[in-house]
């Protein structure tokens, strides 16, 4: 489907790929790993048109169609919600509207049995055809389906996408591109911006596309979940693999030693036959010999080693000082925002050494509650650190926040004090930024290298409490596991906010989970969490009642505070919803039988004709709009039930 020949690509005096060759098939599900800064974003730019090689060619089928989704991207902010990912049927919406405008100009038509109405007929048969294909009676239902799997909820979709933070954002272009239905997906980190929930939606989605999909993430367990091929990216060369993340590893062991094997005993064998030559050079009575083992020399194809890129983040964090036994006192924290209540009377306490996460969907409040903690944000309630709390905070968008015009070295220097200043070129090297790299400016670093910057920061004094919110967005997996090993080995106490199981895997003891403006702590590790709630999806946590005895006793009292004038109310929009029910399930009986009605017409050659046939379609239509409004009337009448509890 997509075939990249020969390709290289040269930055300056730098040649980012040597000659890159390999083939995208239908269905294929591949993963394109390798470091930060190998070439992964800038391959998915070439499949896109984005980027053009120095040399060789990606060739794309003229009638194929490629979806792209960059890590970073400029969004439309004049739509709402759902108009946005309505956008995504546009080619689909102009043929509707080309139907219907065809279908009055057939109305008006009078001439019958002239070759220009037959051939109006044929025009819009063949459109409707076009537009059934496309799935143009379920489009609405698909938005809904795939804008709610991204954590979207129904009173979302008429607001503008003006205000929404930067990653809903991102969803709201993910949503259009899943839509599309590209032939080739091209994703470039999107799991950046997701929740487990979303993630694991998307996991979904993904497995069961017909399309194909290359896949850029540094989420271990996403790309084991999708991918069936690894291509690997290492110094400007691709080594291919039939098998996910996980097997590839062992594969790529595998060949490094099977290869290093090879190497030592061909060079054995050369070593012997070079041997042999030099002893009896110079006797006639082995010239022959000698003469047959200099050629044999000559045409061995010599095995070489693949060159391996060996620089790798150095992370230690340093000792962290001596704090108190209770490092953060949380009691009935409250946060609002204008009239949207995020966090309602939460209890928190956190203990020296405790290694815990943040876990729920986004926009539950994780961010919100961790800011609260670093006195960011004004709340109600009280909170308080411990004595000799020292905290380091890495921000979810703190990559983003650095001066794009300032060096890596400026970065740093700018804010270094005192002694650990003349420290900032061994610190830099440790993360990589070495030589020329620390004259880089900042703006022209990848995703992960600002990201690496950035967490310098952290390592220019010592803390005792780190609060990181979503520190792996953007590191490779090497990177992510030195990152791992050194919060594990660090002696003071980590809050994390992360939606990446395999990281927070091993690593945390506690999870905290986000759900209706409250927390609830459950003991053990990311995967038992999940498992002691019996899912394998975070979908389920919306179906089930909270267990805690303050949840029952709040959702109690509210119950018991509602007013005569409430109840009345309640009961008028539980009465609304039922007869809204029942007229739509009548209209969707009479729908139905019309149809088969005309199903038995169009059976019979002699009954059916194109009028009939058209008409057939909007009946169809019809019906798909009513069971869509069906299905939302449905969910509204049980959110009533719901609140009706005496």
């Amino acid at each position: 489907m997509v075939s990249v020949e020969q390709v290289k690509l040269n930055f300056g005096g730098f040649e980012l790929f040597k000659g890159i060759s390999f083939i995208v098939n239908p269905r294929d599900r591949i993963g394109l790993v390798g470091k930060n800064g190998a070439g992964k974003s800038t391959l998915l730019k070439m499949f896109a048109g984005q980027e053009t090689p120095s040399e060789g060619k990606v060739i794309i089928p003229k009638d194929a169609v490629i979806g792209y989704l960059p890590q970073t991207m400029l969004t439309n902010d004049s739509k709402t919600v759902f108009n946005e990912a309505l956008s995504a049927f546009d080619r689909l919406l102009k043929i509707e509207k080309k139907i219907e405008k065809l279908n009055v100009e057939l109305a008006s038509r009078t001439d019958y049995e002239t070759e220009d109405y037959h051939n109006l007929i044929q025009t819009i048969t063949d459109l409707t055809d076009h537009f059934n294909l496309l799935g143009g009676h379920s489009f609405h239902a698909e938005i809904e389906q795939t804008l709610i799997g991204l954590g979207f909820k129904r009173s979302d979709f008429e607001r503008s996408t003006k205000e929404f933070s930067g990653g809903w954002r991102m969803r709201i272009e993910l949503a259009k591109l899943l839509l599309q239905k590209p032939d080739v997906f091209l994703l470039d980190e999107p799991t950046n911006h997701l929740d487990i929930e979303s993630i694991q939606w998307l996991e979904d989605f993904l497995k069961n596309y017909n399309g194909a999909i290359v896949l850029v993430s540094h989420d271990r367990a996403f790309l084991d979940n999708i991918t069936t091929r690894t291509v690997e990216i290492s110094l400007g060369r691709i080594y291919d693999y039939k098998a996910n993340y996980s097997r590839y590893v062992e594969l790529r062991l595998e060949r490094k030693e099977q290869q290093l094997a090879a190497y030592k005993n061909q060079q054995k064998m050369i070593q012997d036959t070079e041997d042999f030559i030099n002893r009896f050079r110079y006797q006639a009575t082995k010239a022959v010999q000698v003469q047959s083992r200099i050629k044999q020399l000559e045409k061995v194809e010599r095995i070489e080693i693949d060159e391996e890129d060996n620089s790798r983040l150095s992370l230690r964090f340093p000792p962290a000082p001596r704090s108190g036994k209770i490092v953060v006192e949380a009691k009935e924290i409250g946060k609002t925002y204008g009239e949207l209540e995020v966090l309602k009377n939460i209890d928190l306490y956190i203990e020296h050494g405790e290694k815990i996460a943040f876990a729920g969907k986004n926009g539950e409040g994780k961010t919100t509650l961790a800011r609260i903690i670093l006195n960011e944000l004004e709340h109600t309630g009280k909170m308080t650190l411990g004595h000799n709390v020292k905290i380091g905070y890495f921000a979810q968008n703190q990559a983003d926040l650095m001066d794009g015009e300032l060096t890596v070295l400026e970065t740093v220097d700018k804010v270094a004090v005192g002694e650990i200043r003349t420290k900032i070129r061994d610190i830099l090297g440790s993360f990589m930024f070495s030589g020329d790299t620390v004259e880089k400016k900042v703006k022209i670093l990848s995703g992960g290298e600002r990201t690496r910057l950035a967490m310098v920061r952290l390592m220019l004094e010592p803390v005792n409490f780190l609060v990181m919110d979503e520190p792996t967005n953007h590191l490779d997996m090497r990177s992510k596991e030195i990152l791992k090993q050194a919060l594990i080995d660090f002696t003071g106490t980590i809050l994390l906010v992360s939606h990446d199981r395999e990281f927070l895997n091993g690593l945390v003891d506690c999870v905290y989970e986000f759900k209706d403006k409250n927390i609830r702590q459950h003991l053990g590790g990311i995967y038992e969490f999940l498992e002691k709630l019996k899912i394998e999806s975070l979908k389920e946590l919306d179906r089930k009642t909270p267990s805690n005895k303050s949840s029952q006793k709040s959702a109690s009292k509210t119950n018991n505070e509602l007013s005569h004038e409430e109840k009345k109310e309640i009961n008028r929009q539980i009465k609304k919803a039922e007869k809204q029910v029942e007229k739509l399930e009548a209209r969707i009986s009479e729908l139905e039988t019309k149809i088969s009605k005309m199903d038995q017409q169009l059976s019979n050659p002699t009954g059916a004709n194109d009028s009939l046939f058209t008409e057939y379609e909007k009946v169809k239509r019809n019906l798909e709009q009513t069971i869509y409004e069906w299905e939302i009337s449905v969910e509204q009448q049980e959110e009533w039930e719901n609140k009706k509890t005496w």
